[in-house]
């Protein structure tokens, strides 16, 4: 299974499975002499962390991130990073029927029938935990963009319910992450709504990039835009990707579409403007429902969890490509 590996001149490898022992990733390719320590992690960490609230899995875990190897006296050495996080809130047991049982929705039978063998646990490998590890990741690429840059994502739509407004301040507020405080209140009643009915529901996240380095991206096969995107849907309950205007250009008129610079999403021919990047991604609602569901621990709505992760993959995507354009200086 030779695919735990993402990145160019920055690369991630991540590892651990659900209910093993930890989870952790190895960043490989930051340069030396920037400042890092274990509590920087921790805040990116409380946003992904289960538990949180109502509206997402009751496991509980404390994400304490422990530092093998690439600091020395608070700062980058420019060797390989690993960062390792245990599982301290395991319930193997809960998953022991599952040896036989494929969960639908779930990459259960899949995982079964190309390796011949596979971890009941949780999901194993393909389980929602393993972001843990991209969101350490990102703290560290978030460090490697230059200073000004903003990566903040948030819910614009939960089920039937969609932001008209958008404030920054009241997304972290809320356990939706919605930047539109009233619609908030009504996405947090509808999951909990769904929740007891043992249900569950999807939703959209859009990521805003303020101040990107310009000229990110490289034809062909490497666009920013293409290298976003492949990023966006390594992340298990991503099911559609979109920049700028997005299929909404599918009705727009060539006038209606160059009228705004808001609908390039940030991008002309693959290549960052400097002007803000703007990316939707659609979040299916979890497989996890009736019997399952009530038996176990798990999100009704995985949407508001989704978006630090989110979040680290475009830092990892930019800084990434950073890198590659200072070569090019």
């Amino acid at each position: 299974m030779a695919s735990n590996s993402f990145g160019h001149l920055l690369t991630i490898t991540t590892f651990g499975e659900s209910h093993g022992a930890a989870l952790g990733v190895v960043i490989d390719g930051c340069p030396a002499g920037i400042a890092l320590a274990e509590a920087d992690f921790l805040p990116e960490l409380a946003r992904r962390r289960p538990g949180q609230s109502a509206v997402t899995t009751a496991r509980k875990e404390e994400d304490a991130p422990v530092l093998l190897s690439g600091i020395f006296e608070g700062k980058t050495t420019g060797m390989p990073i690993t960062v390792i996080v245990a599982n301290e809130n395991q319930r193997p047991e809960d998953y022991e029927k599952l040896r036989s049982v494929f969960r639908i929705g779930h990459a259960d039978q899949v995982f079964a029938e190309k390796y011949g063998h596979r971890d009941h646990r949780g999901g194993g490998r393909q389980s929602g935990r393993e972001t843990v590890a991209r969101v350490i990741a990102g703290v560290v690429a978030r460090k490697i963009l230059p200073k000004g840059v903003k990566i903040i994502g948030h819910s614009t739509k939960i089920g039937p319910f969609e932001a008209v407004k958008f404030d920054p301040k009241v997304i972290e507020k809320n356990p939706v992450r919605c930047a539109d405080a009233a619609v908030a209140k009504k996405m947090e009643a509808y999951i909990l709504d769904l929740k007891a009915h043992a249900n569950s529901t999807g939703g959209l996240i859009e990521i805003r990039v303020e101040n990107p380095p310009k000229n990110l991206g490289d034809p062909v096969f490497r666009k920013l835009k293409s290298r976003l995107a492949e990023a966006i849907m390594t992340i298990g309950a991503v099911t559609g990707f979109s920049y700028g205007a997005g299929f909404k250009t599918a009705e727009m008129q060539g006038k209606d579409y160059t009228a705004d610079p808001k609908n390039f999403g940030g991008m002309l021919g693959g290549i960052s403007t400097g002007e803000p990047l703007l990316l939707t991604l659609s979040i299916k609602p979890a497989s996890s429902i009736g019997q399952v569901a009530k038996e176990g621990r798990h999100d009704p709505c995985i949407v508001p969890r989704v978006i630090p992760v989110a979040e680290a993959m475009v830092a990892l995507v930019l800084a990434d490509c950073y890198l590659m354009q200072k070569m090019y200086q």
